[in-house]
């Protein structure tokens, strides 16, 4: 099977057809063509009847999954089966997602699928019951959303609905050369699969031609025979007595990199005061917009705010509006093609709009309405609130965001801005408390004309986008309050560092997460702090993981790393360990930083292969719109000019082995580190105790 005839090989990107065939030949052309080979076939097999499991787990949800085979990946069917789960299970407005979730509210989760494969494929139709909901009652409604289509069908507007959002999702993926969705992997598999590289042009048009008909029948096909289905429960709570070319030379030598090419950028203002940044890049019809407001998690507890509300009030943004209901936005994203999301981190929240360009006057509308006019519905805010602490459960049942929401208060202090979980997502009881007055105020103080910056990417410029926008924001005004500030100010590292131990009984493996306050992402020696990062414990070749992982075989992962922040950032170390492993692993994770700032600092070598490694990936870093406007927003965020991308290489390529421990003795201080430690408290907390990283607090994770 490994010859050069049963083999596919696309090279996409900066390259011309004769010099592409002129490599291949060189590098490839002495491969044996091998054995002729015969293409393998399968009938989808239909089961006679029905088949249910169930299994235990733990987690905190079930789920139940229902499966059906269904043809191979280059059939017609397979495009109109996809059609079909989108119109079931696609989104916000799909046909499950509105009873099951919306409706009934019986489902935190809802959605049906095709995972193509080569012969035979697998039709799906997964669904998440909400905590404390009769998977049965679940199963029956269920059941009955899936009989009511089989019965009638889609409708002609769902159907269209489907098809603008499935082509929309192509369009982007093939925007990027390579990755998943992108143009090179698009061109391999319609060889490989279909004998025709431009296999998606024919699979577009089927999806195009598709009528309501078709769907239904090959939907019926399908899902009339018979299915498997697998439900997860959560493991019962059980309480127990107590008891005691010349390849010998290697690969071709890179010889050179290419400098960074950065569209132009572009700068204005809208009437009312509103900047507007915009790059051009018009490799698809495709425009990218984002509204940044300077807000994020650290304003939640500004002026009596509370825990998690930047989150939540961005998540209302799309449950309703003074005009549309929650639902209505739902149906315009999907006819026009966009998407619309809102988002936080530490310093910002951000609302964000990908649009078609020939929809982008219709889109700007709804995000125009999303952003200024959200209606904070009582009662879409219930339904938010119960999949919100729903989502609480999940990330305390998930060692590292346990661990991710109890370090930042520790690092920083309670009243500190950054000392908020770093999930965002805000506390049980904070969730509880918050009312419709909390995120209109924290939406008016917040959310308004002067605190927001615009950032266009994709197939627009200035001139041509400018209008657009005062159309869409020019006439929104800013309240008469002033702005309030977060409390970001320095804090300093402590003498001495402190252990957390969050017991979690049975757990095979402990979950080592510790940091400390490090310079801010913005500081002028960050190239060096990365690089130095990426050298200790930033990359899979690092020492720190190399030593747990590939050494010791005592970890799956280890690494270091820093979470971005306007104001000084966390440096974290991350280990999640064998739980016998405890002791040893903190110990060598000690060692490993104290070694890197005196005995074994960077090498040549290891300094080489990280600037290689950083400068060698910055044209793929920022190849499609959407990078280019995560880069502006950053810039934005971190004070940095709008071109910073392109000056990068020339940083790295100017880093000397004496920046690299400059960067170290500022940045690594193991004696400081604020350690939390997720496991099994019998087994490993006499080990802790005995490497005496400072004081230890025992913590349950039933009661965080």
């Amino acid at each position: 099977y490994y010859g050069a005839a049963n083999a596919v090989l696309v090279i996409a990107g900066d390259i011309d057809a004769a010099a592409a065939r002129e490599k291949v030949e060189a590098y490839f052309g002495d491969i044996p063509a091998g054995p002729p080979l015969t293409r393998a076939t399968a009938n989808a097999p239909k089961l006679a009847v029905n088949k249910s499991e169930i299994m235990y787990d733990r987690v905190p949800q079930v789920k139940i999954d229902r499966n059906w085979v269904a043809p191979g990946r280059t059939t017609r069917d397979a495009v109109l089966l996809t059609l079909a789960a989108e119109v079931l299970g696609g989104g916000k407005t799909s046909r499950l997602y509105q009873t099951l979730v919306y409706e009934k509210e019986l489902a935190t989760s809802a959605t049906a699928s095709m995972q193509d494969q080569e012969l035979l494929s697998f039709y799906s139709v997964t669904v998440d019951p909400k905590t404390g909901a009769d998977p049965a009652e679940v199963e029956q409604e269920m059941a009955a959303v899936l009989s009511e289509f089989l019965a009638s069908g889609p409708t002609r507007t769902e159907l269209e609905r489907a098809k603008t959002s499935i082509e929309a999702s192509v369009l982007r993926g093939l925007e990027k050369v390579g990755g998943f969705g992108g143009k090179a992997v698009t061109l391999a598999e319609g060889a490989l699969y279909a004998d025709d590289p431009g296999f998606i042009s024919k699979q577009l048009d089927w999806l195009n031609e598709a009528t309501p008909q078709e769907v239904l029948t090959a939907a019926r096909d399908v899902m009339n025979a018979g299915y498997y289905q697998l439900t997860v429960l959560p493991f019962p709570e059980y309480s127990t007595d107590a008891s005691a070319i010349d390849r010998s030379k290697g690969l071709p030598a890179v010889t050179s990199s290419p400098d960074l090419i950065f569209p132009k950028i572009e700068e204005g203002a809208l009437n009312n005061g509103i900047k507007v940044v915009v790059a051009n890049r018009p490799t698809v019809p495709v425009v990218n917009i984002s509204m940044q407001f300077d807000a994020g998690y650290a304003a939640d507890s500004v002026e009596g705010g509370k825990l998690g509300v930047a989150s939540f009030a961005g998540a209302m943004l799309d449950e309703g509006t003074k005009r549309r209901s929650a639902l209505q936005i739902a149906e315009e994203v999907e006819t026009l093609g966009a998407t619309l999301a809102a988002d936080s981190n530490l310093d910002m929240t951000s609302v964000t709009m990908s649009s078609l360009r020939e929809n982008l006057a219709k889109s700007l509308d709804l995000m125009a309405d999303v952003i200024q006019n959200p209606a904070f519905d009582t009662t879409e805010m219930e339904k938010l609130r119960a999949r919100w602490i729903a989502g609480i459960a999940q990330e305390k049942a998930s060692p590292v965001q346990l661990a991710l929401r109890i370090l930042p208060p520790l690092i920083y202090g309670e009243n500190h801005a950054y000392g908020v979980p770093f999930t965002g997502s805000g506390t049980v009881d904070s969730i509880n408390s918050l009312s419709r007055d909390d995120l209109t105020n924290f939406h008016r103080t917040w959310l308004r004309p002067d605190n927001a910056t615009i950032f266009v990417t994709g197939d627009a410029t200035l001139a041509s986008i400018k209008p657009q926008l005062e159309r869409a924001f020019g006439g929104w005004r800013a309240p008469s309050g002033e702005i309030p500030a977060k409390n970001i100010a320095r804090v300093d590292r402590p003498a001495r560092g402190k252990v957390i131990i969050v017991d979690k009984p049975g757990s095979p493996q402990s979950l080592i997460l510790a940091g400390h306050v490090a310079p801010p992402t913005g500081a002028p020696n960050n190239i060096a702090l990365t690089a130095m990062n990426d050298i200790l414990g930033g990359q899979f070749s690092a020492r720190v993981n190399m030593n747990l992982r590939e050494d010791k075989g005592w970890a799956y992962g280890a690494y270091t790393f820093f979470q971005n922040a306007r104001g000084q950032r966390p440096y974290l170390v991350y280990a999640p360990v064998q739980t016998d492993k405890t002791k040893e692993s903190l110990s060598e994770l000690v060692s490993e930083l104290n070694a890197f700032k005196s005995t074994r600092p960077a090498t040549p070598t290891e300094l080489k292969r990280t600037v290689d490694n950083n400068t060698r990936s910055l044209p793929g870093t920022y190849e499609t719109s959407g990078d280019l406007l995560g880069s502006l927003v950053n810039s934005n965020r971190f004070g940095r000019p709008w071109d910073y991308p392109t000056t990068l290489k020339g940083q790295y390529e100017n880093l000397s082995l004496g920046d690299i421990a400059s960067a170290a003795n500022e940045v690594v201080h193991p004696e400081s580190l604020i350690w939390v430690i997720v496991g099994d408290r019998e087994s490993i907390e006499a080990g802790v105790r005995s490497l005496d990283l400072g004081e230890i607090e025992i913590m349950s994770a039933s009661d965080l």
